[in-house]
């Protein structure tokens, strides 16, 4: 079990906007689910959640946008967002999610102070075309691949729980290692009424064999998070998740679905006296 636990944090300052048809992603337009939509969060309300993250002992901060990729205006907003945030919030290691990006817009975004960006491969090449049929898997590799050329922290990892095969689950654990990923987040699908995709089938037992599967085939990644549906998935089994190989949570809320208050998780890190980890390697 690792002593210092990595926690971060997510900031949704774009809501269900997008119009691409992830049959997981309740925040596609297609399926009209019952979420909060925004085009932008108030500065003011991004602020105070980066605030409440690094009181609560975040060092990482995700800016995340909910469409298919960066455009001008877009990009526009996330530098000026994680300008603000620098601002009132220094200590926080800024992380982009913006869906697939180019080398050159990645470029502004480090410009702008963002260390990190995260884009994940969901799940196996052979796989995605059952669960998106509006972009291929192809333009999501490639964006991690332009994330590493730029010379930005990569993040990327997966949805276990979609309906794939045991082979497709280590197949995109094969793809996340050939990119050598920094960090490495774990969901766990969160069934929405409203989306397609049956409930989540896995059992609690075989999540946390699958956290164990993630951090034998990349062992060189610094940090397994355990990101979307922990509370959902593990309920009054959390704590195990850090006996199969996980260093790092996401504290809060998620982007449309709500997660534990923040000083619950701070409460199971100390009664398993696992410290927060104060600094990023």
């Amino acid at each position: 079990m690792a002593n210092e636990i990595f926690l971060c944090s997510i900031c949704n300052i774009n809501s269900g906007t997008c119009n691409e048809d992830c049959k997981f992603c309740s925040q596609s337009v297609r399926y009209k689910a019952n979420i909060e939509r925004y085009k932008h969060k108030p500065m003011e309300r991004i602020l105070e959640e980066a605030k409440a993250a690094r009181d609560n002992g975040a060092l990482g901060f995700c800016l995340v946008t909910a469409d298919k990729g960066l455009n001008d205006k877009t990009l526009k907003f996330v530098c000026d967002v994680a300008r603000a945030v620098m601002e009132v919030a220094p200590e926080l290691r800024l992380i982009a999610c913006n869906g697939t990006a180019t080398l050159e817009q990645l470029l502004v975004l480090k410009e702008a102070g963002i260390k990190a960006y995260n884009h994940n491969l969901e799940t196996s090449e052979s796989f995605y075309k059952e669960i998106c049929t509006t972009h291929p898997w192809s333009e999501r590799y490639e964006t991690c691949q332009n994330v590493n050329k730029a010379g930005m922290v990569l993040i990327t990892g997966g949805i276990f729980g979609l309906g794939e095969t045991q082979e497709d689950r280590i197949s995109m654990l094969e793809s996340l290692k050939s990119l050598n990923p920094t960090s490495v987040p774990i969901n766990f699908y969160h069934h929405n009424e409203a989306l397609e995709l049956q409930p989540n089938p896995l059992t609690v037992d075989e999540a946390l064999e699958l956290i164990k599967l993630t951090r034998e085939t990349l062992p060189n990644a610094e940090r397994i998070m355990v990101a979307g549906g922990r509370e959902l998935m593990f309920g009054e089994r959390q704590e195990e998740i850090f006996n199969y190989g996980a260093n790092s949570i996401v504290i809060g809320n998620y982007l449309t679905t709500a997660g534990r208050v923040m000083s619950k998780d701070l409460e199971m890190l100390q009664s398993l006296h696992l410290n927060v980890a104060k600094k990023v390697k």
